[in-house]
């Protein structure tokens, strides 16, 4: 018999999905898949060398298991170069993916019963990552009228004397909100209030950021010494399966990190580690990056304009990330004759079956009024997927 854990555990939506993706195109379909937050292009050559470099070198012993030193001295380098923060490499922990430091911090500071603040709509992990935890997750939801973005006060509204963590993202997964200095500074001064609430800011697409320089949480030095900032190289330097993220937090955080990570993986891959060196001393405007953030915004473009022409979709200006995330509640009630819609889980597995494009419905990510459409996709797969959305739709009545 299972333990109670893991049968208490949700399997992650977007990898459910992507399941069901290579299931239907095995019986031989033409399905796009609009599901996966992973772009589409291949890790720069700069540095797949510097991997192929640290085999030639022998990188292949155990590593510290909170990361090489230069490594974490670069990560410290880079937070001083792009967000003006200062730490120490002993402030930093390098791990497998940036969903690992989220799991590492968590388990570290939330204990049963602790409650954890999750502006909604939220990544699909932190609610599960939560449940690892024995904690409880209290959700604060921000519709498409508010850009996705939950205020000051909601989050006030939400502490109790049992709140012990908040864990948001900007730019945001699965919106692509991307929250402003002055909103960020009005969050902070709340939660600077409460001394015994932690903030974990998922920076993970620091680099696809369509409106300029990049505001971090931990900018204000009155609420830094709870920030626990995550971050990593998967989405801005097409590195995901690498599997590279890294905390930069209080020493104490920290520490413990290093300590749970020590008796769960110990370190990440040595190779992965010598080519995220290379990745993280990379200057953010190198043409690689430019090129992809590039692309991005033009694929952003030619879906907002795409997807707006459907009658009902509900659309907000997203600013960064590869995400639309449309209120698609005009359809609930709706029918072909043959399904009827009842909610975004509905509305998404008819137009997978219907016309194969997948999306993941917005339960997944807490708000069921919408799905979310990852253009991490060239742009012609893109207008092909939303003809055929439009022809489903077209059958609804």
């Amino acid at each position: 018999m299972l333990s109670n854990r893991i049968n208490y555990l949700s399997e992650s939506e977007t990898l459910a999905m992507s399941r069901k993706c290579r299931e239907l195109t095995a019986l031989g379909n033409n399905v796009i898949n609009l599901s996966l937050g992973e772009p589409d292009f291949n890790t720069p050559d700069y540095i797949k060398n510097a991997a192929k470099k640290a085999i030639d070198d022998n990188y292949s012993f155990y590593a510290p298991v909170a990361g090489y030193a230069d490594l974490r001295q670069a990560i410290c380098l880079k937070l001083k170069r792009d967000n003006n923060l200062d730490y120490t490499p002993e402030q930093v922990v390098v791990s497998t993916g940036a969903k690992q430091s989220i799991a590492n911090v968590v388990l570290c500071l939330v204990n049963p019963g602790d409650e954890v603040l999750l502006p909604a709509p939220y990544w699909v992990s932190y609610k599960e990552i939560v449940k690892v935890a024995e904690g409880k997750s209290v959700f604060i939801p921000a519709p498409v009228d508010q850009e996705f973005k939950v205020t000051p006060a909601q989050i006030e509204a939400a502490i109790t004397p049992k709140t012990r963590l908040m864990i948001f993202s900007s730019p945001c997964n699965p919106t692509g909100s991307v929250y402003s200095k002055e909103e960020l500074k009005g969050i902070a001064e709340v939660l600077a209030k409460y001394p015994q609430v932690y903030i974990i800011a998922d920076e993970i697409y620091e680099h696809i950021n369509f409106v300029g320089k990049h505001q971090s949480i931990a900018q204000f030095d009155f609420i830094k010494d709870r920030v626990i900032l995550v971050n990593g190289v998967s989405k801005g330097f097409a590195m995901t399966g690498w599997r590279i993220g890294y905390i930069a937090a209080p020493l104490e955080i920290a520490k413990a990190c290093d300590k749970l990570q020590g008796q769960f993986t110990s370190a990440a891959s040595s190779i992965a580690q010598r080519a995220a060196l290379e990745a993280i001393r990379t200057d953010p405007d190198t043409e690689d990056l430019r090129v992809m953030k590039t692309a991005f915004r033009e694929r952003r473009d030619l879906l907002l304009s795409l997807l707006g022409e459907i009658p009902g979709f509900r659309l907000n200006h997203p600013d960064g990330a590869f995400y639309l995330f449309p209120d698609i509640s005009y359809y609930f009630g709706k029918s072909d004759g043959t399904t009827t819609i009842k909610d975004a889980n509905d509305f998404s597995m008819y137009i997978l079956n219907k016309v194969y494009v997948a999306t993941v419905p917005g339960d997944a990510f807490g708000d069921p009024n919408c799905m979310r459409f990852s253009y991490a996709t060239s742009k012609e797969k893109l207008t092909e997927a939303v003809k055929r959305v439009k022809m489903a739709v077209g059958e609804l009545k």
